[in-house]
């Protein structure tokens, strides 16, 4: 019951595992970071940010990046702070943690990040990739989700459930 590796890319490998008459494909995706940063204002830093391989090739999205397992959650978040939005922050709370498992494997940190301070590191993206950098609020965000104006990714995901706990006063 071991696993054939088909395929193995820089962020995506493919296996594939017999188990009586089946062959199960499964990919495992790198793991990812995704940062909500609220400034002073409790706004959310959001990025509008140039994609050329993907439709529409400009999205807004909060920071996100590839989980790099050298490092803390906090300090992949502060990493992709700095090169996306050129801040660092001081107070960070993990708000969700998702795992998957089977055909896609992959797991995801939604951190919330406050008391921010400018830091400025390289993009290894490119410094054009980050067209704005947009300080929209809260409520407004969840009102463009819930509307359609902003189409859900799964980055938005911790917003949706910092929204539901907040909701239901969990």
């Amino acid at each position: 019951m071991d696993e054939k590796t088909v395929y193995d890319g820089k962020f995506v490998k493919i296996k594939e595992q017999q188990i009586e008459n089946n062959v199960w494909e499964k990919i495992y995706l790198h793991g990812g970071i995704v940062v909500y940063p609220f400034n002073s204002k409790g706004e959310l830093l959001l990025v509008k940010e140039l994609r050329p391989h993907e439709t529409p090739k400009l999205r807004l999205k909060p920071v996100t990046g590839i989980f790099e397992d050298e490092y803390t959650v906090f300090e992949n978040a502060n990493r992709e702070m700095q090169e996306e939005i050129g801040f660092k922050a001081k107070d960070f709370e993990i708000i969700l943690e998702t795992k998957s498992s089977g055909t896609i494997n992959n797991f995801q940190y939604f951190v919330k990040a406050t008391n921010l301070e400018k830091s400025k590191i390289p993009n290894p993206d490119g410094e054009e990739s980050i067209q704005e950098i947009l300080e929209v609020s809260y409520d407004d965000i969840i009102k463009r989700l819930l509307s359609g104006e902003i189409a859900y990714r799964n980055s938005y995901l911790g917003l949706m459930h910092m929204a539901l706990k907040e909701k239901y006063k969990i």
